[in-house]
């Protein structure tokens, strides 16, 4: 357990100590955020704050899982690597998508097209590697079994696995995307997610079929649990320590870099420790802001009357008059409030498969 530990506290001091020499480093390159002309008025104040702030927390999170391991003498997890993939190389798509905005002053960035190319290249060669590298009991880091609190039904075999894992990662990093509208919203809707999935993690690992000793009817086939409990408190600590900068008024954005590998380290966690379709719980405040663009686009389309003033749903308020750190604070406590209830069912889950 001292692993969780030391990947939190690491993770939360590098970036903590990180963020401000790289917002000097942006400011001196004069790398500064693009505003879209049909955002809200008032976002133009914060035109040419420094952006790609991700890159702090990605490289902090890199750091304390690879620190953790040496300064604890233990070995690293394939699963606990291929989330951590997941993250990098989305954030490396987000990356690239960020520096073209800066770059030729193009507030969309990437083309869809090569938006999406690349996260399909990571998504697929994440689901690929996850159903190999079987450990002594043949388990994977991923199953072909859909998932809640736990594997359940039939297999659907690996070429379905590999879309529906496609499906989660592209509605993770997209989700987490359209939320990273406000200071510090996305950012702190993460360390919650983040901090259930240390929970799950070492729940699982107490729990595991593994453990001969204290495997129990509902024990839990997942590969390396505390691993991924670890690589979560980095990913925790990490976001803790950026939002001290990203918080209204932030003084960084993180940017594409940094939502876009949000949403695939949340999907990797979700994934690997079988916990696919509790995510939409545990990140609820991502479905609720997707749902409200999702429904926006969809009846202006059909209709051609919107139910919202603006999408996503954080912009709705604004226009209604909202402050944003009213917006934010509101928005973090229903993200708190799914946290719960997804822990809650996850428990739940273990009581009753008992």
């Amino acid at each position: 357990m001292r692993q969780i530990l030391f990947s939190g506290v690491i993770g939360m001091f590098l970036s903590l100590i990180g963020t401000p020499l790289y917002i000097r480093l942006m400011v001196r390159k004069g790398y500064g955020q693009m505003i879209r002309d049909d955002g809200p008025q008032g976002h133009h104040s914060k035109r040419g704050t420094p952006t790609m702030g991700g890159a702090v927390f990605i490289v902090a999170t890199l750091a304390a899982y690879a620190l953790t391991k040496v300064i604890t003498s233990s070995e690293p997890t394939i699963s606990g690597l291929l989330v951590l993939f997941l993250m990098a190389g989305m954030g490396l798509v987000g990356f690239l998508d960020d520096y073209i905005k800066i770059a030729k002053q193009r507030s969309l960035g990437l083309r869809a097209k090569a938006k999406m190319a690349g996260q399909l290249i990571v998504g697929v060669a994440f689901a690929v590697l996850s159903l190999q590298f079987a450990d002594s009991r043949g388990q994977t880091p991923a199953s072909t079994k859909l998932s809640f609190v736990q594997d359940f039904g039939w297999s659907i075999g690996p070429v379905l696995f590999v879309v529906w894992a496609l499906f989660m990662i592209l509605a993770m990093s997209n989700g987490v995307n359209l939320t990273d509208g406000l200071d510090g919203l996305a950012t702190g809707a993460s360390v919650m997610v983040f901090a259930a999935y240390v929970v799950i993690g070492v729940w699982q690992y107490g729990q595991s079929c593994a453990n001969i000793l204290t495997a129990g009817e509902a024990c839990y086939e997942v590969r390396d649990p505390l691993d991924l409990a670890i690589v979560a408190s980095a990913l925790m600590g990490a976001c803790f320590g950026f939002l001290w900068w990203n918080t209204s008024p932030a003084k960084i954005f993180m940017g594409d870099t940094g939502s876009l590998a949000l949403g695939g380290a949340l999907a990797g966690l979700a994934i690997c420790s079988r916990t696919e379709l509790l995510l939409a719980i545990l990140g609820g405040l991502f479905v609720l802001i997707t749902l409200s663009v999702i429904i926006q686009v969809g009846s202006f389309r059909l209709t051609g009357k919107r139910v919202f003033r603006m999408a996503p749903l954080q912009h709705h308020f604004e226009l209604k008059g909202w402050s944003e750190v009213l917006i934010v604070v509101r928005f973090w406590i229903i993200q708190g409030v799914c946290m719960m209830v997804g822990l809650g069912l996850f428990y739940g889950g273990w009581v009753t498969g008992k």
